[in-house]
């Protein structure tokens, strides 16, 4: 790099800015144009993506990952397959920018209509997942944002190898210049740098270990959508069936562990746990998991772990569940609602009743209802793909898509009315 860290950071944030400008008179059609380009260079490119990402893997144990982390790191077909297929969803949504939100006409005759617009730009943050790479740029891009890209060291030749792509495809579609740029340096200083920017970045999102997100919380001059972590919850009622409640659970634990919507804690009601705790321990078990429990639970199933008063906080990541015996109903929620993240809970019952107080009680992203955790994601939610999730109530909150990257502004039409 031949000028300063600081001056190089000024410049993609100034060149990132001057072509948010220029994004709202983007169409429909090139966005789209844009997205399907990617989607096929990816797919011609997987074999040389691989190779690059190979590259990452081999470097992970001298970055000392965990598993769960290497696992985020790697790219195969079906991650890869996944991408494209995210790219075609999102091609497929309704262009949002200049939608109108809500329109009236006034006694005066003016008329004032809400129309969507995009935020400016988004400066995103993540560690190793070199598959959001593409997620990201697609959901800026459709809502009409420029977007700054900032991927971890750990991902350094797959990110470059996937903004390559994307700087391609982009360039077809006759998009502005640096609507998308990738932070090519590597140092740390650099993302302090762009967090003070708040004249030029809109907003920051970031991606990765809860270190990260508070740093970025606590530096950022701009607004951060952001969760912290994913203490999420099982709670399988008195009413609840016991196939439904181990299929539930076992995949909310085990389907992928190292990902912000597994489940880390299980809730279960006194009167359901003497037969039923002892089957979902097992199938736990079976699967490798770790449990450690109430003294309660521990009575039950002697297997389990003594917990202690961390074990109910902790986002685990890996084989370790935390396990509560509820005295009733209230005191579930109650235990939930202290330790939880605000990220997403599950409640298995037969009980409509009990759902329903349940996702009225829980003050969560989220709320399922015997269904897995695993489903808070915004492709499975039907937003083509997320940016992240959010936990905050201001200004999106759960998975964030293309609408949760816009926001609106009023538009007023008249004939010459004045105000008396």
């Amino acid at each position: 790099m031949n000028i300063s860290l600081s001056e190089y950071c000024l410049d993609v944030a100034e060149r990132a800015k001057a072509a948010s400008l220029l994004m709202p008179a983007v169409s429909g059609a090139q966005k789209n144009t844009f997205l399907i380009n990617t989607a096929e260079l990816i797919e011609s490119q997987k074999d040389f993506i691989l190779s690059e990402n190979q590259k990452d893997l081999d470097a992970a144990a001298s970055f000392g990952l965990p598993p769960a982390e290497t696992d985020r790191l790697l790219l195969n077909k079906k991650r890869i397959g996944e991408m494209i297929i995210a790219l075609h969803e999102i091609a497929a949504f309704p262009n949002p920018v200049g939608s109108i939100i809500e329109s009236s006409v006034r006694p005066n005759g003016i008329e004032v209509q809400k129309v969507r617009v995009p935020l400016g730009v988004v400066f995103f943050i993540y560690e190793a997942r070199p598959n959001v790479t593409p997620d990201a740029a697609a959901i800026c891009i459709k809502s009409g944002n420029a977007v700054i890209l900032r991927g971890g060291k750990e991902a350094l030749h797959s990110n470059a190898a996937l903004a390559d792509i994307l700087s391609q495809a982009a360039q077809k579609a006759g998009l502005p210049k640096d609507a998308l740029q990738l932070v090519r340096t590597t140092d740390r200083d650099a993302v302090g740098a762009f967090l003070k920017m708040s004249d030029k970045i809109t907003v920051t999102i970031p991606r990765g270990g809860e270190s990260l997100i508070r740093r970025v919380a606590a530096e950022a001059a701009m607004p951060v959508i952001k969760h912290f972590a994913g203490n999420c919850h099982v709670y399988v009622d008195r009413f609840a069936d016991a196939d439904i409640a181990e299929k539930v659970l076992v995949n909310s634990k085990c389907q992928r562990m190292g990902v912000c919507n597994a489940a880390e804690s299980l809730v279960i009601h006194r009167a359901a746990a003497p037969s039923l705790l002892p089957r979902l321990a097992k199938a736990l078990f079976s699967k490798g998991i770790e449990l450690r429990g109430c003294k309660e639970s521990c009575k039950i199933v002697t297997e389990m772990i003594p917990a202690a008063e961390e074990d109910f906080k902790k986002e685990y990541h890996g084989p370790v569940m935390s396990v509560k015996i509820a005295e009733s109903f209230d005191e579930a929620v109650e235990h939930i609602n202290r330790y939880s993240d605000g990220h997403t809970e599950a409640v298995i019952t037969a009980d409509l009743n009990v759902a329903r107080e349940f996702t009225n009680r829980i003050d969560s992203s989220a709320v399922m209802v015997n269904t897995s955790t695993r489903f808070n994601d915004g492709g499975q939610f039907g937003l083509g793909a997320e940016i992240g999730i959010s936990t905050d109530k201001f200004h999106a909150r759960g998975p964030c898509g293309i609408k949760e990257l816009t926001t609106y502004k009023y538009v007023v039409y008249g004939n010459g009315q004045v105000r008396e």
